[in-house]
């Protein structure tokens, strides 16, 4: 199945340039990725190519791919472990006029019981003599949902994302970045393998399994803040604030703040901590009192409450200052994230003997490190 959290984590798309009337920079990128926490291991690599031409337009393209081995708590607890492999593929344009920039995308993503296609569009413009950029965006994605071991099943899931942007330079030192997206999923929304449990006195254990009920529909918003502030000695803050809420009932708000500090060496080091907290959503349940308890279920533990924080450590070295060749510029970079999430109303259910609704309360803690070298030309 997808995995937006993943991919999000992992995602080697280069960031684009914050003003609107400058091109992105022809680099190459060569990244080795590693997740380990929760029973779930996810190893594999990615690359990305940019190069411009004809001084209006850039392409790029990325090759990314994800090897999963699984035995999660959710599937050892009504399941066997597993592995796959996630391939995807995108591409890109810019297209640069004056102090306009249009972009347009394309992605697609293959899984043995999964395959998502999304095509986005993009325009941005700086106003006001160039110290303001508004940006606006469309994705449009279609997925086809599978599940292993069963060739009659089949569904889709239609996705569409609304995006808005403004970017402003408060002061020579200042940057302040707001945005605001609006996401509308239509289709099989849920997983394909996941059960609900609810009490049964009939079983030794006191419950039993049945297969999750998503609503074919969710809406979501989200807006967030970020402001940058460059400090005199080339050192960079950074702050950011965001707050999501959608139709299912969960609202999570996101906090970070970052440290970023380069030395004369050729040496840039980084830091930075992120917390977030949701509510869960409104047909969520760790024990249902019965068998098809209500019309829509779920034991996603990301859709309980829950908590997660995150400490983050990078550093990057210049290894080819003064150019070389063709190469203007080359970095070698190593970033390491330390993840603990804290689950208040999805329990363990790997120890034995306990009352069903008892159970300890589930926490995990996972390892992200990414190894990854950057080329300029």
């Amino acid at each position: 199945m997808k995995r937006g959290l993943i991919v999000a984590l992992f995602s080697l798309a280069a960031a684009r340039a914050a003003d609107a009337g400058v091109l992105p920079e022809d680099r190459a990128d060569v990244l080795l990725h590693s997740y380990d926490g929760g029973g779930v291991t996810i190893q594999g690599p990615s690359v990305l190519v940019r190069k411009q031409f004809a001084q209006k337009f850039s392409v790029s393209a990325n090759h990314y791919v994800d090897r999963v081995s699984s035995a999660s708590i959710d599937v050892v607890t009504t399941a066997s472990p597993y592995k796959e492999e996630r391939t995807q593929q995108s591409v890109g344009l810019d297209y640069l006029h004056d102090r306009w920039m249009m972009n347009i995308g394309f992605t697609n993503s293959e899984e043995n019981d999964y395959t998502a296609e999304t095509f986005s569009f993009g325009v941005s413009q700086d106003i006001f003599g160039d110290l303001t950029t508004i940006s606006l965006g469309y994705s449009l994605g279609n997925d086809t949902v599978g599940r292993r071991g069963d060739d009659t099943f089949r569904d889709e899931v239609q996705r569409q994302q609304y995006r808005l942007g403004i970017s402003q330079i408060l002061t020579k030192n200042l940057l302040l970045g707001l945005s605001f997206e609006t996401i509308t999923d239509e289709g099989f929304l849920n997983n394909p393998y996941r059960q609900v449990r609810y009490l049964d006195d009939t079983t030794p254990q006191g419950y039993a399994y049945e297969r999750e009920i998503y609503p074919r529909t969710r809406t979501s918003d989200a807006g967030s803040i970020r402001m940058r502030y460059y400090l005199p000695y080339r050192a960079a803050l950074h702050a950011e604030y965001r707050q999501y809420a959608d139709t299912w009932a969960i609202d999570a708000d996101t906090f970070e703040i970052g440290y970023t500090h380069p030395i004369e060496s050729g040496w840039t080091f980084e830091g930075k901590f992120r917390a977030y907290s949701q509510t869960k959503a409104d047909f969520y349940s760790d024990l249902f009192a019965r068998s098809q308890f209500q019309n829509f279920m779920a034991r996603d533990k990301e859709l309980s409450t829950f908590t997660s924080r995150t400490i983050r450590l990078g550093a990057s070295y210049d290894i080819v200052r003064g150019g070389w060749k063709f190469v203007e510029r080359g970095t070698l970079n190593v970033i390491l994230d330390h993840m603990m999430f804290d689950y208040e109303d999805f329990r363990d259910l790997r120890g034995v003997g306990a009352v069903p609704g008892t159970e300890p309360l589930y926490s995990f803690d996972a390892n992200v490190v990414q190894l990854f070298a950057s080329f300029w030309f």
